[in-house]
């Protein structure tokens, strides 16, 4: 670029890349952009080789050959485990004729948790820039559909919209903490009706004598994520039928990043028959997968969602992210909030497509929100 001495470097293997080096780009308040959870990706097998997920992480480095900037990045041969939903668009680009996979996708795997993306820096906006232009020289270089990048910030998207990539946005379900003392202080906020049906869901938790189980970084022993990884399985099996993170991710993960890690485990007559993972960032406490042995009514609600709460309020973090679609989670105290993605396409005429389909969807995402916002179980006056 203009007046910038940068070179683009891609490897396919993080591990090429210095825990150190990476994570002074990534920073400490998202767990899911940091080296060690991309390179459990890699090492545990849920990307690389058949997965669709052909690691092609991008760096950018000064004439010193110094890390400015990377990207977290994939060569996907298909649209699975992203919740950025396109499957549409590349029926659409096939059956006129073209070719949409492979495309290029700045993310996270298999986790529809916003972050950094771009990582630069200092948080410094060339180097963002450079990133960004370094990615659609990529789609040029190999004759590609399209380029991606998934659950970005807010703060990203007006220079990426002015560089010609086009904006969508979705909705998820988030807690926020508004410096409460505990979770009875936030049921105060609530309307008569949530707040009882609340506490009712709790009590009968309790009542079915199920006890609830807290553990971050040492407490946590590897018996613990197998038992959760059979939960998590199981909970695959019933519901689609095809596991995206393997034992080996789990485990890898313990053993390098337990300190960001919470685990909700549910006793029930002296074993463990549930558990919910969580990771914990600098303000943020992250919800991603559970399962159970036992059908208890209200435990999902309890192991997944109450549980996050009393810890995000004992911890003075700032919000919950529970992870993708419930519009259930509302009523748990659970409001929408928007996510942001970025596309670019190579083609024009499908980009002018795309670009009317979003124009449409946003609107109807915007109305969406504003419903759920009108049936919020807070009180009106606060």
């Amino acid at each position: 670029m203009d007046g910038l001495d940068f070179t683009l470097e891609q490897t396919k293997d993080i591990s090429a890349i210095s825990t150190d080096d990476w994570n002074r780009l990534a920073g400490d308040g998202n767990p899911f952009v940091r080296h060690e959870f991309l390179k459990a990706m890699e090492t545990g097998g849920a990307v690389g080789n058949d997965s669709g997920w052909e690691p092609l992480h991008l760096l950018l480095r000064d004439s010193e050959g110094s890390l400015l900037g990377a990207v977290p990045h994939y060569i996907k041969h298909h649209s699975y485990g992203e919740y950025i939903f396109d499957h549409s668009w590349a029926d659409g680009f096939m059956r006129a004729g073209g070719q949409y996979y492979p495309k290029l996708l700045g993310a996270v795997p298999f986790t529809p948790a916003a972050g950094p993306r771009l990582l630069a820096r200092d948080n410094r906006d060339d180097i963002k820039a450079a990133l960004a232009y370094g990615i659609t020289q990529l789609i040029d270089k190999y004759s590609l559909s399209s380029a991606h990048l998934n659950f970005l910030p807010k703060d990203d998207l007006a220079p990426l919209r002015a560089a010609g990539w086009l904006i969508r946005s979705g909705l998820q379900f988030h807690w926020h903490n508004k410096d409460y003392k505990d979770f009875d202080d936030f049921l105060s906020g609530l309307s008569s009706r949530k707040r009882k049906n609340i506490k009712k869901e709790r009590q009968s938790v309790h009542d079915a004598g199920v006890r609830m189980i807290q553990l971050t970084g040492s407490d946590i022993t590897q018996t613990h994520i197998d038992t959760f990884f059979r939960f998590y399985i199981s909970t695959i099996d019933r519901k689609w039928g095809g596991a995206y993170l393997t034992h080996d991710v789990f485990r890898d993960l313990h053993r390098t990043m337990s300190d960001k890690i919470l685990l909700v485990l549910a006793e029930y007559q002296g074993r463990i028959i549930a558990g919910a993972i969580n990771f914990i960032g600098d303000d943020c406490l992250y919800g991603r997968n559970w399962g159970a042995d036992l059908d208890i009514p209200n435990l999902h609600f309890e192991t997944c969602y109450y549980q996050a709460i009393d810890f995000a309020i004992a911890h003075g973090l700032a919000r919950v992210e529970a992870g993708a679609q419930g519009f259930h989670k509302v009523q748990r105290g659970y409001l929408p909030a928007k996510t942001y993605s970025a596309h670019w396409i190579a083609h024009d005429g499908f980009k002018d497509a795309i670009a009317r389909f979003l124009t449409a969807e946003s609107r109807g995402i915007e109305a969406e929100k504003n419903h759920i916002d009108f049936v919020s179980p807070f009180k009106k006056d606060g």
